[in-house]
């Protein structure tokens, strides 16, 4: 059985507002001064209450920087919440950043060992899949080499093989991935659809809004780390294409944090 709980789920980054400090404002702004480089405390999930169970496909739905790839990658785990208590059981399958984690002084092969294990597979299951994985990515005798001889294309074809050949219970999906020329993102697509139809339970953040509203039973609408509203796709699409030509929604609100200040 598949399940998401999340309970008052919050998510807060504590960032520095530069990405540096050179020398010479180091030494304008005082040595000692520790708001050389302020940090902001960034409050990207907020009060978020969502179940969902076997069968549902969920559309996450919202302008950039509403959380929705936040959200699916505390789903994930990749970021714990710092609020409230998430909870997801089942097997999970992540298509985001799925080159993310390559060791490119590795060989192909290598490499899917690697990223089979992290994926939650055996050694046996692995060993059994690693025909299959090299057949589907069409790399050939390049997966003898190092991954960083691979072109960007290449690594997308190798991730997303890897990625896609787990039986998953969740589906956690961000936008609708190109990993190639056309032949292959053809193929790319229907494993996708495989994927879509055979997971227990899917999440997927889309700004194609005929997408979502094809593909799934519910939709969440987010704006500024919060849910607005979630409900029949319809009816929720409409709502916020409404609001969305009324007025821009901006970016997510931050603020300063003294006591966190470094130099």
């Amino acid at each position: 059985m598949a399940k998401i709980e999340l309970r008052n789920v919050g998510v807060t980054f504590n960032v520095h507002q530069q990405k540096r400090v050179s020398f010479k404002e180091y030494m304008i702004r005082g040595l000692f001064r520790r708001a050389a480089n302020p940090m902001m405390r960034v409050r990207a999930l907020e009060g978020i209450n969502l179940s969902a169970r076997d069968g549902e496909r969920i559309g996450v739905i919202g302008h950039n920087g509403a959380g929705k790839s936040t959200l699916l990658k505390t789903l994930a785990g990749v970021y714990p919440p710092t609020a409230g208590t998430c909870t997801v059981e089942g097997k999970i399958c992540s298509l985001f950043d799925i080159t993310l984690g390559f060791e490119f002084e590795a060989t192909g092969w290598d490499n899917i060992r690697y990223r089979a294990y992290l994926q939650g597979e055996s050694s046996r299951s692995v060993r059994s899949k690693l025909e299959e994985i090299a057949a589907f990515s069409e790399l050939g005798d390049f997966l003898n080499i190092a991954v960083r001889n691979y072109s960007a294309g290449m690594q997308m074809r190798l991730a997303f093989s890897i990625a896609t050949a787990i039986n998953p219970e969740v589906l956690l999906v961000d936008e609708i991935l190109a990993v190639g020329d056309l032949a292959f993102t053809s193929k790319a697509q229907a494993r996708m659809r495989e994927l879509m139809n055979t997971s227990r339970l899917m999440v997927i953040v889309a700004h194609d809004l005929k997408t979502i509203a094809n593909m799934c039973t519910r939709v969440v609408w987010m704006q500024h780390g919060r849910i607005v509203a979630q409900g029949p796709p319809r009816e929720i699409i409409d709502r916020y294409v409404e609001a969305s030509t009324r007025k821009p929604a901006g970016p997510a609100p931050v603020e300063r944090v003294p006591e966190l200040a470094a130099a």
